[in-house]
């Protein structure tokens, strides 16, 4: 219970109040992310197939799905994305980018990665939603369960902080490898459970997107450990919505 009021807590905007704030319950708190993920993709879901049953058509349901994470993490995931791009592209070393991710406004190079991840995500869900409202649904959910699964992957043993306070030093390199390992078996064993509601090629379809999703954010992670020398809490944010882009992409392909 403590790693469900963790991830819940940290992840999403539900009244989940934190009881531990230390490290085992940190460690608990990130293999529960998928669920927390899981419970954002599938509210995501149900408002855009609520638009789509008042005849909204599939952009405005994509629209408001692509909005409903946003709001039920407080725009947390996007705040850091666009922290992230500013950091990364200031050339600067890793302490002036420190400095430059922890100031209140957005820079240019956030601003164009915030507009382009944002269409990316909404163009990828007209798409699902254009084939039909189940597509659309479970494309919300898988993206938004992958996404925090990338979180669990970005708090595995060997992923240091960048920074002694906040969220990234409570929670970097607390999941061990083989905990990860397997929360992402379980995760993928049901993203192929339910591409089997559809077909046969849907379940490895989900699984091909899982897996994109996952190395674009490992890719990021990497980028961003040589950058900064560990992880923050800006990084997780760009870490999950780098996932989750990528998972939705992925699935409006082929």
């Amino acid at each position: 219970m403590d790693g469900l009021r963790f991830a819940f807590g940290t992840l999403t905007v539900f009244p989940a109040r934190i009881t531990r704030w230390d490290r085992d319950a940190a460690r608990a708190g990130m293999l529960c992310a998928p669920l927390a993920g899981l419970v954002v993709g599938v509210c995501a879901a149900g408002l855009g197939g609520t638009f789509l049953a008042l005849d909204s058509g599939p952009l405005l349901a994509a629209v408001v799905t692509t909005a409903v994470p946003a709001v039920l993490t407080r725009g947390l995931h996007l705040d850091g994305l666009a922290d992230t791009a500013d950091g990364l592209g200031s050339a600067k070393p890793a302490e002036d980018a420190l400095r430059i991710m922890k100031q209140s406004d957005v820079g240019p190079f956030g601003v164009i990665v915030l507009l382009l991840v944002l269409l990316a995500q909404v163009a990828a869900l007209y798409e699902l939603y254009g084939q039909s409202w189940a597509h659309g649904a479970a494309g919300a959910a898988l993206a938004a369960t992958v996404a925090r699964l990338a979180l669990t992957h970005a708090s595995r043993h060997g992923v240091p902080a960048a920074r002694p306070e906040g969220l990234g030093a409570i929670v970097a390199a607390t999941v061990p490898v083989r905990s990860a390992t397997f929360t992402t078996a379980a995760v993928l064993v049901l993203l192929a459970a339910t591409g089997l509601l559809f077909s046969p090629y849907d379940a490895v379809h989900n699984v091909l997107a899982a897996g994109a999703a996952l190395g674009a954010a490992a890719a990021l992670l990497r980028r961003c450990v040589r950058r900064f020398g560990g992880v923050t809490g800006d990084v997780f944010g760009a870490v999950e919505e780098t996932a989750a882009t990528t998972a939705l992409v992925a699935l409006a392909l082929g």
